[in-house]
């Protein structure tokens, strides 16, 4: 009850006015350590963020330097704002209370408004097309003081999400551990993708630019879930968005929408991308973050206790099979991760 009265006195403080009668009710909760719930009824309604007390302002996944002075949902969030891009509106942020009233952007997901299919390649293409908006914007407004300029996928975090995958992936559904000669040419191998990976040209990138993060409201396409953006390869979101592990699509349909970026980047900044090369680092990039995931979602279910991930793992997998068809230059990687996930062979 003492939560209840918090999360109204904080609507209350946001709008002008007290809302004592509000129903609240508690959402479901993404991976990360914050809470989230829905104060009132449409179209009288807010959502609270809740974030431990203690909680650093830190990336939970691997990041280096320390953590921000400032939360870096406000950074990222008035950065974006800045470019024009649709984010949801913060109405008040109370800190000491670990409080952050938003509007309620209702529940309607991107995943859930392609349900039926009748508005895919629409929804697509709008996703695609506000993604190159949002890459060509950043790369022309570099801001120093956005968090996401002073943090990037380098070759140790591209390494230790590789490792992460053998920790959790390969060790922790085997049962086994590689042995000596498997695990230095783990470590080659991974260190070898990680430095070609790392090696690409770098800028603002969301870090998880897929259908459970992107909102559709009121015909509006709303980014959230960016705290954790930070620099890498123009190639790395559309990863997160057509190698979805919530959402599969057929690989046709992924290359027509890669041609659609490549063309719509081009038409907004005068850049020609050659788009063999292009696709190639799509899918060496797809089977380095879908590894990630697959190993993530294992160790979000044994170590956070929340199982609900589990039920997409085969389709990261199903990713990483498929890039391993179309760089097959990585058929030894391939034999050797596919002793600890059949999957993969």
């Amino acid at each position: 009850m003492e939560l209840e009265a918090a999360l109204r006195d904080q609507v209350g403080k946001a709008i002008g006015r007290p809302v004592p009668q509000a129903p609240i009710t508690k959402l479901k909760g993404d991976a990360s350590n914050r809470s989230y719930y829905r104060v009132g009824t449409a179209p009288e309604s807010w959502v609270l963020m809740v974030m431990p007390l203690d909680a650093s302002k830190k990336s939970e996944e691997a990041s280096k330097g320390e953590p921000s002075k400032e939360l870096p949902f406000i950074n990222v969030h008035r950065y974006l704002e800045g470019l024009g891009i649709r984010v949801p509106r913060i109405l008040r942020y109370d800190e000491p209370a670990g409080m952050m009233v938003l509007e309620d952007l209702t529940d309607r997901t991107f995943e859930a408004a392609l349900e039926g299919g009748k508005h895919r390649d629409e929804l697509y293409t709008r996703a695609v097309d506000l993604l190159a908006r949002l890459r060509a914007q950043a790369e022309r407004h570099v801001d120093p003081q956005c968090l996401a300029f002073t943090r990037a996928f380098d070759e140790d975090l591209y390494d230790w999400e590789l490792h992460h995958f053998r920790e959790w992936g390969m060790e922790a559904w085997s049962g086994k551990k590689p042995t000596d000669a498997e695990r230095a040419e783990l470590d080659r191998v991974f260190r070898d993708i990680a430095r070609h990976l790392a090696a690409a040209p770098r800028g603002f990138t969301h870090r998880d630019y897929q259908s459970r993060n992107i909102m559709v409201k009121d015909g509006e396409l709303v980014v959230i879930d960016f705290q954790d953006a930070l620099q890498g390869p123009r190639q790395y979101d559309l990863v997160a968005l057509l190698r979805d592990s919530y959402v599969e699509l057929d690989r046709g349909f992924v290359d027509a929408m890669l041609d659609r970026y490549i063309a719509t980047f081009a038409q907004l900044t005068g850049e020609r991308i050659e788009p063999q090369g292009f696709k190639a680092f799509f899918d060496l990039l797809t089977l380095q973050r879908k590894m990630k995931d697959a190993g993530r979602f294992e160790f979000i279910n044994r170590v956070k206790g929340n199982p609900g991930f589990l039920v997409s793992i085969p389709a990261s997998l199903r990713y990483v099979r498929d890039a391993f068809e179309r760089r097959p230059e990585m058929g030894g990687l391939r034999k050797l991760v596919a002793k600890y996930v059949p999957e993969l062979g």
